[in-house]
């Protein structure tokens, strides 16, 4: 099975990104000719790796019946110092919100989607350290 994306020109640094499912602008920053209307592509990379893994855990969490109030994911990427710039260290945060957490569940859910069920967790590791910490809050 292939994946296939469209993304078209819309002038000066814009871009607009077509897929199964939805559309997306992409842009560059001011300071090297865009004017910040849409994602940028190593960001997007960032958010490819949070739904990836937040789709997993969700989806586990269900069979598990291990209820959650909410699920949040903070992903920081540190880029190398010279071209071609890319990410050597990425750090997850998922964040539980809740009460009488299941966290024996949610454990085991996250490390299922880091370690086994989540592609682009495995295509970053071949780039970058990935580490991955849990957070709850109680709510």
């Amino acid at each position: 099975m292939a994946d296939e994306i469209n993304i078209q020109w819309k002038g000066k640094m814009l871009f607009n990104a077509n897929s199964v499912g939805g559309s997306f602008n992409i842009d560059a920053a001011e300071a090297v000719g865009g004017e910040n209307n849409g994602l940028r592509p190593k960001a997007l990379m960032l958010t490819s790796l949070a739904g990836c893994s937040g789709l997993d855990v969700v989806s586990l969490l269900k069979k598990m019946r291990a209820e959650i109030k909410d699920l949040t994911i903070d992903v920081k990427g540190e880029l190398t110092d010279e071209h071609p710039k890319f990410y050597h260290k990425v750090h997850v945060q998922y964040n539980f919100y809740g009460s009488n957490f299941k966290k024996d569940k949610i454990e085991k859910a996250v490390k299922l989607s880091q370690e086994r069920y989540c592609g682009v967790s495995e295509m970053f590791r071949q780039f970058a350290d990935l580490t991955y910490e849990i957070k709850y809050i109680e709510s």
